[in-house]
């Protein structure tokens, strides 16, 4: 993984965005795509907002996506393995770069067809602890028609990043304004951000 933990920084460091196929191996992917397909079955998850706990504003003109919060205490095979692999991330992302992360929350996103989220920021106004984003992506067999893309805003050029499966995209949470362009059917990530205190 050290390899592939490694292009994913290089990248960021290169261009302010950090790619990396086969983040995800294609069996962990699957098997959390699964776990995310059986809570939307389930109407477990939630419509997502934008905002933190102290402001939060549920806007469906703004973003459409439907959301679950991972943790540890749902006790997951699966989703244990993400944390873990996530916890080798953040100690190599430490080592090599000393970037300070403390911590780290994620979430399930679902963009049902005809869904979207506007441009924005990661980070809130009132809370400066996310300092990088990233999201993996859960959808086998993407291809253009299906819509979906991340569109990062550059200050010179737009950057648009395709939702393949176990791809990883990293960015500071602070500097780039970017939007999920509309999906055109179900488009599956885990979505969060590495934070410090």
């Amino acid at each position: 993984m050290e390899k592939i933990f490694n292009t994913l920084i290089d990248s960021f460091i290169d261009n302010q965005v950090g790619i990396a196929d086969d983040f995800l191996s294609t069996a962990l992917a699957a098997h959390l795509k699964a776990n995310l397909l059986s809570l939307y079955q389930n109407k477990l998850l939630n419509h997502a907002g934008t905002g933190n706990a102290l402001l939060v504003s549920h806007d469906k003109l703004v973003r459409s996506d439907q959301i679950y919060w991972l943790d540890r205490k749902h006790n997951n095979a699966f989703e244990n393995d993400f944390f873990s692999l996530m916890d080798s991330f953040v100690a190599h992302l430490n080592s090599t770069c000393y970037t300070g992360i403390t911590g780290y929350e994620f979430h399930y996103a679902l963009y049902e067809e005809g869904s979207f989220y506007k441009k924005h920021l990661d980070q809130f106004k009132n809370n400066g602890s996310r300092q990088y984003s990233m999201i993996m992506y859960l959808n086998a067999g993407w291809v253009i028609a299906d819509g979906g893309q991340l569109c990062i805003h550059h200050a010179d050029h737009l950057q648009n990043i395709s939702p393949i499966n176990g791809k990883s995209v990293f960015f500071k949470s602070s500097e780039l304004e970017h939007e999920v362009l509309l999906a055109n059917k179900a488009r599956m990530s885990i979505t969060g951000w590495l934070k410090a205190d």
